[in-house]
């Protein structure tokens, strides 16, 4: 099992959905945007970490799209660290770069291209490749983000209004 927190086995603190056909015994979102501006929201989560999103190229934010990104690219990461740190030590430089690559003429993403970088230029080269096979191995098995990409994970969306008045009956004459 990888330590990294991020494998199936639901924790404790996880918020978990028995059904996506009914939304009201669900439990309150742990994870929330908020809108700040036009276009830009906070993502919050319980724990009080927040990041700023807003569109692709505006200063201070990350897309949506690059946060899908660096969300398979830590989860890649996290998911080999401790097979990675076993085999080279704990100090051990890791790096791991994704760039998206768009299906043409939809709004989606066709692929993700990840690396991971591993920098042990002392080590032999039959240990760096044991590792890398083990590493592989738990990111395959552990990387909770890119099993969900790849298995299409549906989207269960529900629309609020919340506030106003009450529409008149008819319309006005």
């Amino acid at each position: 099992m990888s330590d990294d927190g991020d494998d199936d086995t639901p924790r404790d603190d996880e918020h978990t959905v028995a059904s996506t056909d009914s939304t009201a015994d669900a439990p309150a979102p742990f994870l929330v945007a908020e809108r700040v501006g036009k276009a830009t929201y906070v993502g919050r989560n319980e724990r009080g970490a927040t990041v700023r999103i807003g569109p692709e190229g505006d200063d201070g934010v990350f897309s949506p799209g690059e946060l899908l990104a660096v969300a398979v690219a830590a989860c890649t990461g996290m998911s080999a660290d401790s097979r990675v740190s076993w085999e080279l030590g704990d100090d051990v430089p890791i790096s791991v770069g994704v760039s998206r690559v768009k299906a043409e003429g939809e709004n989606r993403y066709e692929r993700f291209a990840v690396e991971l970088v591993v920098t042990a230029p002392h080590q032999d080269v039959a240990r760096q490749q044991r590792m890398l096979a083990t590493a592989r191995k738990a990111i395959e098995q552990y990387c909770t983000v890119s099993r969900t990409l790849e298995a299409s994970a549906a989207v269960a969306l529900s629309l609020t209004a919340e506030g106003g008045t009450a529409a008149p009956s008819a319309p006005p004459a």
